[in-house]
């Protein structure tokens, strides 16, 4: 029997100008992204993609082996969507920063692929179009309420998290000046 047949893939592709909710894990749920410096390397993607007008990013969490936000495609990244541009960027930053820390922790991305060593995001990323007002303020709801997941348990309050845009919604906190607001939009 094909084994392909019970593989359900994620689609991650969206269209320009449309505003999805989207996910991105880290390969094998590894915890990459505890440390803070991982996490700004995300956060310098996102500013760079939203200061060359390839996104808008209307909210974001970044928990410590996966990533959620909520974005609008804006313009290719040169041939690359702007997706793309981030995991390819941010996994070259990761990468760099792993040789730094030894080849112990570097090894857990490996990967046996002709075109590559290591791989540091999963190939099955998920988008979710937001289509409707109620869909994306759930969603919104949802990126910032997940720090307080029974099973991380990393803030008592969504706005006591640094690495996400719920202080830009609940407190007018502009230290993320790339954030531009949901609400404005719907």
């Amino acid at each position: 029997m094909d084994k392909d047949l019970f593989t359900h893939r994620r689609k991650s592709q969206m269209l320009l100008n449309e505003i999805y909710f989207w996910t991105a894990t880290i390969t094998r749920w590894h915890k990459l992204l505890t440390s803070d410096r991982y996490k700004d390397v995300a956060i310098g993607s996102l500013e760079y993609l939203c200061n060359a007008n390839k996104v808008d990013v209307f909210a974001f969490v970044i928990m410590p082996n996966h990533i959620h936000l909520i974005w609008k495609m804006k313009a290719l990244n040169g041939k690359e969507s702007p997706h793309g541009s981030f995991l390819k960027f941010t996994a070259h930053e990761f990468k760099k920063l792993l040789v730094d820390e030894g080849m112990s922790e570097l090894n857990k991305y490996s990967v046996d692929s002709p075109n590559k060593k290591y791989e540091f995001w999963q190939r099955d990323s998920l988008a979710i179009h937001l289509f409707t007002p109620e869909v994306a303020f759930q969603k919104l709801d949802y990126v910032h309420n997940n720090p307080l997941a029974e099973h991380w348990q990393l803030a008592q309050d969504p706005s006591d998290y640094k690495y996400s845009s719920a202080s830009y919604y609940e407190q007018n906190d502009t230290r993320f000046s790339f954030l531009k607001d949901l609400r404005e939009y719907f």
